[in-house]
């Protein structure tokens, strides 16, 4: 009887600890955001309305229902790429919204970032001060142009803009004479007389035009790459988190995938949330005409055009911000992880 009791017993033990072992898992590499521990997603995104796609998916909770509820999302805004890129890599950010150049020259530098989808595509545009007799690209010669940062993305375009016309970057008036300042500071420059063009996201171009400092020489659907067509807002993910947590990133690029479709079928009520956003991470929002017409310069995808950011890691490398590229030129095959996206366009 004794046997008996001692071994219906082991079983007992035995069921119970299989059943445990069905339970809810741990922070595994896939199963992060079904766990019973809370995690923390932190998200960066750049102070642009470019980034409107991320700012909609914060404001309309499309990003919070996607990670759960057992996911606080922490939102770090940042004034350029390449302190976006310096916090990716030093772990301060987990998954975020940039301009690709920054991307791809932290790729070069460390291999540990990975571009995962698109977001929005151009919205940048030239603008010159009404008098510095600048009204076409071939007049900058010797003028003075600002840029947001160095090594941007703007700043890629425009150097494509420039080889198009003929012209160089140089430190004298011999040729075009660039300056990084952040696009406020630039609206205040061409006030004073000190800057003569600039290529800057938008809506500074049509703010600077509208205050009337200055026209718009070139607009946006004309600037290379591709005429507009080229990748401005990516979303990109550090090593660790892509490895350790699939399935939130794959939950940031659904909720991006909403914000997408809600901002291109309800246009007008998304003024209010990227201005809201904007107030939050910048102390002040922005005027719905200026948002309207940022919106207009936008073509709004997901899709990564390969070529282009080849094209433009040529122009940086061509330029000195990308060094250690050796004889067989630039390899950029594991920026990219894209087989995400892949799984949400065929509907898995």
């Amino acid at each position: 009887m004794y046997r008996k009791v001692a071994y219906l017993s082991l079983m007992i033990v035995l069921i119970l600890t299989l059943l445990s072992g069905c339970g809810t898992p741990g922070l595994g590499s896939n199963s992060s955001s079904k766990s019973d521990n809370p995690i923390t997603v932190k998200l960066g995104v750049l102070k642009n309305v470019t980034h409107a796609p991320a700012f909609v998916a914060i404001k309309k909770g499309y990003l919070q229902e996607r990670l759960g509820a057992n996911v606080k999302i922490e939102v770090q805004g940042f004034s350029n790429g390449s302190d976006f890129s310096t916090a990716m890599a030093t772990g301060q950010i987990d998954i975020g919204y940039v301009g690709p150049s920054p991307v791809i020259n932290q790729y070069i530098r460390s291999k540990n970032i990975r571009i995962l989808s698109g977001a929005n595509n151009g919205g940048a545009v030239l603008v010159a001060r009404k008098g510095s007799g600048v009204t076409s690209v071939k007049e900058m010669a010797g003028k003075l142009v600002a840029i947001p940062t160095k090594g941007s993305t703007n700043e890629i375009s425009l150097r494509l803009l420039l080889q198009e016309q003929g012209l160089q970057v140089s430190a004298d008036k011999s040729g075009v004479q660039l300056i990084a300042m952040a696009p406020a500071d630039t609206l205040t420059a061409m006030k004073q007389g000190q800057v003569d063009a600039a290529l800057l996201p938008e809506p500074w171009g049509t703010q600077i035009m509208n205050e009337g400092i200055g026209d718009i020489v070139m607009d946006w659907d004309q600037i290379p790459p591709n005429k507009g067509n080229y990748p401005l807002t990516i979303i990109v993910s550090g090593d660790g988190f892509l490895k350790d947590h699939r399935d939130l990133a794959k939950s940031v690029l659904l909720a991006n995938e909403d914000a997408i479709k809600f901002i291109k079928d309800s246009p007008d009520d998304t003024y209010s949330l990227v201005s809201d956003e904007l107030k939050e991470l910048t102390g002040k929002g922005l005027d719905a005409e200026l948002i309207k017409a940022t919106l207009s310069h936008l073509h709004l995808t997901m899709n990564i055009d390969q070529d282009a950011l080849k094209l433009m890691a040529q122009v940086a490398v061509d330029a000195g911000y990308i060094k250690g590229v050796g004889a067989e030129g630039l390899d950029l095959a594991g920026l990219y992880d894209l087989s995400l996206l892949k799984e949400i366009q065929e509907g898995k």
